[in-house]
Formats: structure tokens, sequence, C-alpha cells
């Protein structure tokens, strides 16, 4: 790693599936999900062998997945998590709906 001007380093670390999943939902629900002035929540849920990531919004929408073409700079954020995770989906609720991600976790040592 180089070093700043004042000596000290930076180690770049490459986010987890879980991580890039997590930053994917969030900003679909404030592009597509959240009306104005409303919020989202994000929820991780450890499971013995299972790690399920939610994000609750107040949209009503039914996300699916894009194809997007080489030449688009959007469209893929779903398609990545469909690949990155061992399953997700999308539950309906009275005002909104959660999109739901889930990854195995390996086991332990």
């Amino acid at each position: 790693m180089p070093p700043f001007a004042n000596g000290s380093t930076v180690t770049l670390l490459r986010p987890t599936s879980i991580e890039l999943c997590a930053s994917e939902l969030a900003t679909n629900a404030l592009l597509h999900g959240v009306s104005p002035g409303r919020e989202f929540a994000v929820r991780l849920d450890l499971m013995d062998d299972l790690v399920r990531l939610e994000v609750r919004d107040s949209g009503d929408g039914q996300p699916e997945i894009q194809h997007a073409d080489e030449s688009s700079c959007s469209g893929r954020g779903l398609f990545l998590v469909g690949e990155l995770a061992a399953d997700f989906g999308v539950d309906h609720h009275v005002v909104g709906k959660t999109v739901w991600a889930a990854f195995t976790r390996p086991a332990a040592p």
C-alpha cells in the first residue's frame, strides 16, 4: 500500500456479497420505493445457517430483474442480488414491501 504524505496507509477492503446487496437494495428503496418524506429500513437477521438481509420501504411496486444491455448505466442491481444471494424475493405488506436476500453462512471451523 502506498503511504499518504503523513506516513499512514489505507487497507482497501472488498465489499462482501451482503454489503453489496445491502447497498443495492437500499439504493433501490430510495430511488423507487420511498415517497418523499418517507423512510426505509434495513434489517439483518442472523440464523444458524443463513443471513437474511431485508430492506422495507413504503412503495407498492414489484421489483423485477432487468435485462440491461452493455451500454446501459443502470438496471443490473437485482440481477447482481440474484447472482450473489442463495435466494431473494419480495414480501408485500398492507403498506409497502420488504425486498429480502438470503445468504448461506459458512460452517464454523
